[in-house]
């Protein structure tokens, strides 16, 4: 068959789309997380496949006369490709495909593409015939940015990678960074009234430090630090503690970068909607930092100064963002122009919303050139 498979593997979900040779979307499905670092090859291997049947249970005409099932028992996939995020090396790329290879039954080789989740999103530069550079910037559960050249066969050449090195190091202006820049500012203005005036009754109905303690179903907001310090659960937990878990301990059952990633909705609401100062000083810093990774792969607009030989111009580029976080237009656009105060300004800039089906039908006009 002429199917074409396009996974993109993030750290909050899995999204499998799968298109015909014509390009239609004939089939797509969603998995929990199936970041490679963060989960081990045998979850990820595990959520791609339950993915993947779930795509492949949308499509139509397939020839099983089973029960479907991975490996598949006759040839499914003309092309696959996948980004996963937590695969940053060619040490990583290896150690993914051979298992992928496995259970799709394609051979390692031109059809089957492995790759950081960040070059599905360099897609959008095949749209624009007048650049021939992407930037690309993942800003979801966590972060990285590369940057890509097309070549004259359509091909992506890396150009430079920024970040990708997991909440414990990185992830600067994803959802972990912004959860714990918003329990580290309520800290600091909680450690700075103790110095100083108790704070103005006026300001926001509801603060961010409301929704935090809300949240988390403490009475004082020190308290949050033992929960954030809480070890992390059990790689398995059996149904019977989940369930006897009372509501005030179930922080106690999520991993501790969740802890803070899932706060990443309260800072934005109290943004956006309370305008808080304090959640509006989070995301202000969250996006600066977000959007200094990106510089590290630009050149100065005048050429002037010394610059990496690989670096690209923002104006000869299409800035590419993908991910829950940049995928909100007020917080995009802090990004956008804290890289404009540096200097940088892209010719087009685009959010990608579906990388998968992006990825899928890509595989299947590329096919046709072939």
């Amino acid at each position: 068959m002429s199917l074409y498979l396009s996974v993109d593997c993030g750290g909050s979900k899995t999204l499998a789309a799968i298109a015909n040779a014509s390009g239609d979307i004939v089939g797509r499905a969603v998995g929990g997380p199936s970041n490679f670092a963060y989960v081990g090859p045998a979850v990820f291997i595990e959520t791609v496949r339950e993915t993947v049947i779930n795509a492949l249970k949308a499509c139509p005409d397939l020839p099983f006369t089973t029960e479907i099932q991975l490996p598949p028992p006759v040839r499914v996939f003309a092309y696959a490709w996948f980004g996963v995020s937590g695969v940053d090396s060619q040490a990583d790329i290896a150690n993914v495909t051979p298992p992928l290879s496995s259970l799709l039954s394609i051979p390692p080789g031109p059809r089957l593409s492995v790759g950081n989740d960040a070059q599905l999103l360099a897609a959008p530069v095949h749209f624009h015939k007048d650049v021939r550079y992407a930037v690309t910037a993942v800003g979801g559960t966590g972060s990285i940015c590369v940057s890509f050249k097309e070549g004259a066969d359509g091909k992506m050449e890396e150009m430079g990678r920024v970040g990708g090195w997991g909440w414990v190091l990185g992830d600067e202006g994803g959802g972990f960074h912004v959860g714990r820049e918003a329990i580290r500012q309520v800290l600091i203005e909680y450690d700075k009234a103790s110095v100083g005036p108790p704070h103005s009754a006026t300001g926001p109905k509801k603060t961010l430090t409301d929704r935090i303690i809300e949240h988390f179903g403490i009475n004082h907001l020190l308290e949050v630090l033992s929960l954030i310090h809480y070890p992390d659960p059990p790689s398995t937990i059996s149904q019977d503690v989940i369930l006897t878990t009372p509501p005030n301990l179930a922080y106690r059952l999520i991993p501790r970068e969740k802890r803070l990633s899932q706060l990443s909705p309260l800072v934005f609401q109290s943004a956006f909607e309370d305008h808080d100062p304090i959640a509006i000083r989070v995301l202000s810093t969250t996006s600066d930092m977000l959007a200094e990774e990106i510089a590290i792969l630009l050149r100065p607009e005048d050429g002037e100064g010394p610059f990496p030989s690989r670096a690209v111009k923002a104006s000869e580029s299409v800035m590419c963002f993908g991910g829950s976080l940049v995928g909100i237009e007020s917080y995009r656009n802090l990004v956008l122009k804290a890289l404009e105060r540096r200097g940088h300004v892209f010719k087009y800039v685009e959010f990608v919303s579906d990388a998968a089906a992006l990825g899928a039908t890509g595989l299947a006009a590329a096919a046709q050139l072939l």
